[in-house]
């Protein structure tokens, strides 16, 4: 079995964003309901339904497992079914929640070498006891089980950038694929997903990984590369920031998937200013007609 739970569907800043006064953002805090708030993007994982991992560690990850039966203590004073977290990223958006997790509670953190050194150069982190939480190196292209619970994940380059806080020298958003950036595939030995929150555009090396997989959660960070700039809420496009758009494009995510074999797509990590975050859009409907399904907390997806 391997059973999967959005825990939050939102970029950075959830939906809607505290700050934001943008009409989407406006309907969602009016509890409109073709505008339902989303937290930030985080995915739970399981291979018996007992045990489970968190995909990224987002700011709002108290609220998420408190949100969330399955994640709830079940014995004794102090427990959780919470068996470890992996990172994808150093990104805020997705290490932030380890600080919710310092309580002296027993978990594994996995994480590639680059962002357990971000980890490591920020003592803040070090409130999670590594003896009880012991940090676990991840390497890129090698299977690794993920126990108990009978997973296996792969982590894999996509191409992505440093973290906003972590941006040097001449060219700080340089677009690189060596596994700053990564994304998992997952399976329980005859199931497969895919998690792959950010992504800053198609290579035939991700083509090959995604072909075949049962269900993929993909960046669907922005509808098109300028929108924040033409919406006046930013003055970063989404290729700065390393995202693909999922406008029908040449370089588009509908367009790069829809030669791909994947059984069901997914859209995760939305940033407040997507349309598609709205049930009534064009936008929406395009996504859907092209075979997306846009992620929403609470979503569950059993394989």
């Amino acid at each position: 079995m391997l059973d999967l739970l959005v825990l939050g569907a939102a970029a950075g800043g959830g939906f809607p964003q505290w700050n934001s006064n943008a009409p989407g953002c406006q309907r969602a805090r009016a509890g409109d309901p073709n505008a339902p708030a989303r937290t930030q993007a985080s995915l739970a994982v399981s291979g018996d339904g007992e045990h489970w991992f968190i995909l990224n560690a987002s700011p709002d990850l108290r609220a998420q497992i408190n949100q969330t039966p399955a994640l709830h203590p079940k014995d004794g004073l102090r427990s959780t079914p919470i068996a470890g977290v992996v990172l994808t990223s150093g990104e805020i958006d997705a290490i932030t929640g380890l600080l919710t997790m310092r309580e002296r509670q027993a978990y594994g953190l996995y994480a590639t070498a680059s962002v357990l050194a971000q980890l490591d150069a920020n003592p803040i982190f070090d409130a999670l006891d590594r003896t009880l939480v012991p940090r676990q190196t991840m390497v890129l292209d090698e299977p690794l089980s993920l126990m108990p619970g009978n997973l296996r994940i792969t982590p894999f380059s996509v191409p992505g950038k440093v973290p906003l806080y972590a941006e040097r020298g001449e060219n700080p958003a340089e677009i690189m694929n060596n596994g700053e950036t990564i994304g998992l595939d997952i399976t329980d030995g005859q199931h497969r997903a895919l998690f792959i929150p950010g992504c800053a555009m198609m290579t035939d090396a991700l083509r090959d990984r995604l072909n075949g997989a049962d269900v993929v959660f993909f960046d669907g960070t922005l509808w098109t590369d300028d929108e924040m700039v033409r919406a006046g809420l930013g003055a970063k496009t989404g290729r700065r920031m390393g995202h693909m758009s999922i406008a029908d494009e040449p370089d588009g995510t509908i367009a790069a998937f829809r030669p791909l074999n994947v059984s069901r797509k997914v859209l995760i990590h939305i940033n407040n200013s997507n349309p598609i975050l709205l049930a009534d859009t064009p936008e929406r409907r395009q996504v859907e007609e092209a075979g997306w399904d846009v992620a929403y907390d609470g979503m569950r997806i059993t394989l």
